[in-house]
C-alpha cells in the first residue's frame, strides 16, 4: 500500500542558494510562514523544530537528509495538537533544482498513518506557505494571510 502523501511543486525566479537560505533561516521564515521559525543545526541526526512566536514547540523531530542547496529531509512530527501527535512522525522532502534562471521547488509530505488528518491539514497549509516563500524571493515581500499567525492558534 501507498503511503498517504502530498505533493507541491513550484518555481520561483530565484537561484537555489536563496531558496534554502528562505526555507532554514530564521530571518526569512518569520517573513513567510506567521513569524514562525526553524531552529536546527540542519545537518543529519541534528534536532529539528517548528518554533510558534510565543515560544511554543509546533512540530520536531529530526533533519534525516540535509544536501546544501538540493535536498532537504525531515522526520517530522506535530507537538501542538494529541491528535496530530499521536499520528506519529512524517516525513518531509524537500528537492530544490536549477531549471536556467529559476528553480523547481517541489515538496513531499508523506505518512504510514491511512486518513491521516495530519496529512489533510499540511496539505491545506503548505500551499499558502510556499506560495507566500516564491512571493517573498520574487518580490521581497510575503503574502498578507501568511504574515501573521491567526489569533485562535
Amino acid at each position: 500500500m501507498n503511503k498517504p502523501r502530498f505533493v507541491y511543486v513550484t518555481y520561483i525566479r530565484s537561484t537555489p542558494d536563496k531558496v534554502w537560505d528562505a526555507l532554514t533561516k530564521p530571518e526569512f521564515t518569520r517573513r513567510y510562514w506567521m513569524e514562525t521559525w526553524q531552529d536546527s543545526k540542519w545537518e543529519p541526526g541534528s534536532p529539528w523544530k517548528l518554533m510558534l512566536p510565543d515560544g511554543r514547540v509546533a512540530d520536531a523531530g529530526e533533519v534525516v537528509e540535509a544536501d546544501r542547496p538540493r535536498r532537504l529531509v525531515l522526520r517530522w512530527r506535530n507537538e501542538l495538537f494529541p491528535e496530530y501527535h499521536a499520528e506519529g512522525f512524517s516525513i518531509c522532502t524537500v528537492e530544490i533544482e536549477p531549471i536556467g534562471q529559476e528553480v523547481k521547488l517541489s515538496l513531499t509530505h508523506e505518512i504510514d498513518k491511512p486518513e491521516s488528518e495530519f496529512l489533510k491539514d499540511v496539505s491545506n497549509g503548505w500551499p499558502m506557505i510556499l506560495s507566500s516563500l516564491k512571493s517573498l524571493l520574487e518580490t521581497d515581500d510575503a503574502l498578507e494571510l501568511a504574515k501573521k499567525l491567526p489569533k485562535d492558534f
